[in-house]
Order: C-alpha cells, then sequence, then structure tokens
C-alpha cells in the first residue's frame, strides 16, 4: 500500500470512525435486536422457548384471499394504524409544515428583533420538560369548570366540552403539532433570511405586494426546506407517543402503533412484558418507516439536494 493510500485510510477513519461507530450502536444494533426479538417468544424474561418464530405477527393479523391486499388485520391493530395515519398526515400538513411556514414568513416580516422575541417564545415548550408541558396540556382540557379551554367557552356563553373523552385525536395532534411546529419554524427562517434582498427590491420595484412575495420570491426558495421537515417530521411522527401517552394515557382512542407498541413491551399494568409482541409492531412500524422514507424522497427528489462537496481536505 503506497503512502498516499495509508493517509487516505487514516483521513476516512479518522472523520467517518466515530459517526460510523455511533450509527452502529445506536440506530443497526437496536434494529437488529428489536428483529431478533420479534421473531422470538420472549415475554418478561430474557429466555427464549421457541426461535425463530413467527407467531408474533400471527396474532397481529392472518392471510386471507378474501381480505383487502390478502391480509386480514386484527381489529386493534387496523385501528392503531389508522389512527396512526390520521395523527401523522393532520399533524404534519396543519402544524409541522403549514403552521410553520406561517409563523417564519410572519417573524421575519416584521422588525428583527420582534420576530426573534416571537420566535424564543415559540421555543419555550421545546426547552420545557416534556411532563410540564403535558401537564399544561391537562389543565388545557380539563373537563370541569377548571379547565382553561371550558373557562373560555363557557366565557363565550357556551356549554362545557370534555375534550378528552369526545375530541382526543384534535387534543393530540394540536399538542403535538404546537410543539413540533418550532422546529420547522428554525429551518424555514433561516432559508428566508439567505434569500438575497435584491430579489425583494427588485420585487417591491415591479409592483408585488406581500402575498406575491411569498408566493414567487419565498416559496420557490424554501422547496428543500418544505422537503427535509416534511420527511423528517413524518418519520419522527411516526414513532412519536411521548406526549400522547402523558396527556391520554392508554386510551383506545389514541392508540398510535407507536403507542401500541410501547404498551405491550413496557408499560406497567397496561399489558406491558410482551416483549416480543412489541417488537413484532415496532418491526412493522420500522418497515412503514423505510417505505415511507423512501416514498418522499424520491417524490421530492431529495438527492439532488445532496450534492458533492467542492471542498478539498488537502
Amino acid at each position: 500500500m503506497t503512502e498516499a493510500n495509508r493517509r487516505a485510510l487514516a483521513d476516512k477513519a479518522l472523520f467517518l470512525g466515530p459517526a460510523a461507530l455511533l450509527l452502529v450502536l445506536f440506530f443497526l444494533a437496536p434494529i437488529f435486536v428489536n428483529f431478533f426479538v420479534a421473531f422470538s417468544d420472549m415475554a418478561q424474561t430474557v429466555r427464549f422457548d421457541d426461535f425463530p418464530t413467527t407467531k408474533q405477527f400471527n396474532k397481529l393479523g392472518h392471510l386471507d384471499p378474501e381480505a383487502f391486499l390478502g391480509i386480514d388485520l386484527r381489529r386493534s391493530f387496523y385501528k392503531a394504524l389508522m389512527l396512526t395515519l390520521v395523527f401523522v398526515v393532520l399533524t404534519l400538513g396543519l402544524f409541522n409544515v403549514t403552521f410553520a411556514l406561517i409563523l417564519a414568513l410572519a417573524t421575519t416580516a416584521i422588525p428583527p428583533r420582534m420576530g426573534a422575541f416571537f420566535r424564543a417564545v415559540w421555543l419555550l415548550p421545546r426547552m420545557s420538560p416534556s411532563v410540564v408541558y403535558a401537564l399544561l396540556w391537562l389543565w388545557v382540557i380539563d373537563s370541569s369548570e377548571r379547565g382553561l379551554f371550558n373557562q373560555i367557552v363557557m366565557f363565550a356563553g357556551l356549554p362545557q366540552m370534555n375534550l378528552k373523552l369526545d375530541h382526543p385525536m384534535a387534543v393530540i395532534v394540536v399538542a403535538n403539532g404546537l410543539i413540533g411546529a418550532s422546529l420547522g419554524v428554525i429551518i424555514f427562517t433561516s432559508a428566508i433570511r439567505s434569500i438575497p434582498e435584491h430579489l425583494f427590491h427588485a420585487a417591491r420595484a415591479d409592483g408585488a405586494g406581500p402575498l406575491s412575495i411569498a408566493r414567487h420570491v419565498v416559496l420557490p426558495a424554501l422547496r428543500w426546506p418544505i422537503s427535509y421537515i416534511t420527511i423528517y417530521q413524518a418519520l419522527a411522527l411516526l414513532v412519536s407517543f411521548e406526549y400522547i401517552f402523558l396527556i391520554m394515557g392508554p386510551a383506545r382512542s389514541t392508540m398510535t402503533m407507536a403507542m401500541l407498541s410501547y404498551t405491550k413491551s413496557l408499560a406497567p399494568q397496561i399489558g406491558g412484558g410482551q416483549y416480543a409482541y412489541g417488537a413484532a409492531i415496532a418491526t412493522i412500524l420500522i418497515v412503514i418507516g423505510i417505505v415511507v422514507a423512501l416514498v418522499m424522497w424520491r417524490l421530492t427528489n431529495m438527492k439532488a439536494l445532496l450534492q458533492r462537496p467542492r471542498i478539498e481536505v488537502r
């Protein structure tokens, strides 16, 4: 091996080694362990009496030529699948992309200090402990007259409402959406500020108003940030269950796939301890995530975003 090749290998090991090690330890190894457990009968111990086996997947559904796509899913799993779809689509579409974009446009259109203040305020829930954020939401949706939402509707002369019971999906969509929009605000704001100022001046000189500038100058420049936020947040929402569990608990009305996997595996006193069953659900969730990522990657043409670097190390 020549001196140049040894130096090239040393450079690769130096720059890529730590990242590759972290990738293997914290991303690939957990997926491998999950697959291993999913094809076993592991319960509350590490003892395997039957391996490999597909009995955990058989609990979720079975082949049926007369069923849709040839698979007859268990009712609870089918419901969790549909709830996950509704939760991801609504939270992503209404808040993580659309609302975040509106906030970024609004806070960059006002004086810089005022815009920075509003963005900082919006980041407060993200910086707060999850339990504190969940407790605030429990106070907001309290079904009694002490709840903030009921205080508002009673002030308006309307009857009290039990949002947790009557509109559970709306509660988790808004709760997750408001805190999830903060990432989009930061990314979109940075992208808007990177647009050359002369484009805004030229648009105003041509008589364009704020809406025309947003449509013809800002939005085209946000193609890649919007694509990135869409893919990243979609995958994050697929496996999100933290705020759902803290606010709604193990309610069937908000039992998404991530929640179902957690409750079957680790949630004490509510069906936990079925490690293999929970791992089987998580395996299906991983496969869905991979498919969603590949489809969205293709649709948004994200490959064009990853251009070859134009700098040289040595």
